[in-house]
């Protein structure tokens, strides 16, 4: 087992770019593969829509066809003075067999206009004069004709010629229910507008089916559908008379497109849409096409995959041999620079292989030549490197302190406070004066407490005297040396974080001598804070928190190092009740 996880260990480059290339070319491949799928079936569609176009155009030449004739027979019965005259005059029963025949007579002429169909006309009267050519042929009753909703439709607007559903029981047959497409128009006055009665052509739907019967067959259908959604006519029986309001939706989002095709779900499977519009109807003719029964034996797609599997495992060979070579050289001088600290980096590496292992290994020899010399003067740079670190932890406080207050100076300038502004101008230059401009490492207490009343003025100067600061500073520890800014971090830290849910408070800053220590705190009444038991410093969840830990630790390291690890900085907090922090220095 070990043997195994060396092995693996040693040649984990070789092992992590042959996966890697496999995992790259598998995925290429399929992506190629499924691209030239979905180019080639978008490439089929494209074409076939074209031819699709026409074959909708000529159904659609045939549909207006019948609603020219049925335009043109509509317009003669209109215009027949001898058909208002019946339709509008009372009828006496004497008359009315008259009238029946010179009916009779007028529909045989104007229906010459529709032999090429079978179709049933009816008109009905003001006066109750009724008329059909073939009352089998449409069975609807005077009263279902006068109640329906399509006469209703069609008396709302009476200059319309209006195409409807309807459904009849068919008495003659058992073969259930009959479905009929009617051209409905009302007979109006051209000059008076009054309506004296209203025409109506009925066709079956197997006869209007014949328009497209020719283009359909199994997994290419068309239906036709009117403005609420319904299929009024198709070549699947089952789906007459049933709603379909997505279809009209996909109409819509047709519209919207450039192309005159899209994709979609229908019945549970994927299905091309091709919709035309037929203004004369009000109708949409769709011919919906099973997609996998057009583009299914487009691709021999098992032909294609085990092309692809062939390349695949081809170009895995190659890259095998070709990375298990340009690898061996690299994993052999890794092996070597793992085993060098055995000998106390005095062994080299052998030098072999390709151009870059080659300059890795001279480079690796170099670097063991060179690292003796680094290590003597490593030893040489102790001292300096304390002093640098004295030098850069203090210069972690200087920018924290010097952008806070800052930010307050801007803030009272903004808020147009002028003398305010230059009091706290004036105390910011004093602060400047005693910090960056006073290049000594340690100040007197007094300098000290001198810089943090004109921070604290600057504060105040900002918000308020919520926070008051009182200092109870020793008579006979006014001239002793401190680091400097060694206070300041904590006193920021409570103005800024100490009160965000106590109103008020205060901070009191303390300092007097113990025995041959300095004793410096800092109190506060404010929320408190979660403590660590291990580094007795504050626990900190996010940065915008009462300390975040920097500041605290820099002061700790500071004073360590400057004065040795017996002094330092100790933190303790209730929540709620305050925090207090206590530093300590050696009189010196």
């Amino acid at each position: 087992m070990r043997l195994i996880r060396d092995q693996f260990k040693h040649n984990s480059l070789f092992i992590v770019m042959f996966l890697i290339s496999v995992i790259s070319i598998i995925s290429v491949s399929i992506i190629i593969t499924w691209t030239i799928i979905r180019m080639s079936e978008q490439f089929f569609i494209e074409k076939f829509s074209i031819t699709n176009a026409k074959v909708i155009n000529q159904v659609k030449e045939s549909a207006e066809s019948f609603n020219y004739s049925v335009v043109i027979a509509s317009n003669n019965l209109l215009h027949s003075g001898t058909l208002k005259t019946i339709l509008t005059e009372k009828q006496t029963n004497a008359h009315k067999m008259s009238s029946y025949f010179t009916m009779s007579q007028l529909m045989k002429r104007n229906k010459s206009n529709l032999d090429a169909f079978n179709i049933s006309i009816m008109v009905t009267g003001r006066n109750g004069m009724n008329y059909s050519t073939d009352r089998s042929y449409w069975p609807i009753t005077d009263k279902e004709l006068q109640n329906s909703d399509f006469t209703r439709k069609t008396l709302k607007e009476p200059k319309k010629l209006m195409y409807h559903y309807d459904e009849r029981e068919n008495s003659n047959e058992n073969t259930g229910k009959e479905s009929y497409i009617v051209a409905a128009k009302a007979l109006m006055n051209r000059f008076s507008g009054n309506v004296y009665g209203t025409m109506y052509f009925a066709i079956n739907e197997n006869e209007f089916r014949k328009f497209y019967t020719s283009y359909t067959s199994q997994g290419n259908d068309v239906f036709v559908i009117d403005r609420s959604g319904m299929i009024v006519s198709s070549n699947r029986n089952e789906l007459i008379g049933k709603s379909e309001k997505d279809f009209l939706s996909y109409a819509e989002d047709l519209n919207d497109k450039s192309k005159n095709y899209f994709i979609k779900r229908f019945m549970g499977k994927d299905h091309i849409f091709f919709v035309e519009y037929l203004p004369s109807f009000d109708m949409y003719l769709f011919n919906v096409i099973d997609k996998q029964t057009a583009i299914g034996g487009l691709i021999d797609k098992k032909q294609l995959a085990f092309i692809f599997i062939g390349i695949i495992l081809v170009a895995l060979i190659i890259i095998f041999f070709v990375s298990r070579r340009l690898t061996n050289s690299l994993s052999k001088l890794v092996k070597e620079i793992s085993n060098a600290s055995k000998h106390d980096f005095h062994q080299y590496v052998s030098v072999n292989g390709t151009y870059e292992t080659r300059q890795i290994g001279n480079a690796f020899n170099s670097m063991l030549e060179e690292l003796h010399e680094y290590v003597e003067k490593l030893v040489k740079s102790q001292k300096q490197q304390r002093n640098a670190e004295l030098a850069a932890l203090q210069q972690q406080i200087n920018p924290h302190f010097l952008y806070n207050t800052l930010t307050s100076i801007k803030f009272m300038v903004l808020q147009g406070n002028r003398g305010e502004a230059e009091d706290a101008i004036n105390a910011f230059i004093s602060l400047l004066q005693n910090t960056i401009g006073n290049v000594d490492e340690t100040i007197t207490v007094r300098q000290e407490v001198e810089n943090l009343k004109n921070y604290v003025l600057i504060n105040q100067k900002r918000y308020g005297n919520r926070i008051k600061v009182n200092y109870f500073i020793a008579p006979d520890c006014m001239e002793h040396f401190i680091p400097k800014l060694i206070l300041q971090p904590f006193i920021e830290n409570a103005f800024f974080h100490g009160f965000n849910r106590k109103p008020q408070g205060y901070i009191n800053v303390l300092v007097w001598r113990e025995k041959e220590e300095l004793i410096c705190e800092v109190l506060d009444n404010g929320d408190g804070m979660e403590i660590s038991l291990e580094s007795n410093l504050p626990i900190s969840k996010r940065k915008q928190e009462r300390f975040t830990g920097i500041g605290v630790r820099n002061v700790l390291e500071r004073i360590q190092l400057i004065y040795g690890e017996a002094y330092g900085v100790n933190v303790s907090s209730e929540l709620g009740k305050g925090t207090r922090v206590r530093i300590s220095f050696p009189i010196k």
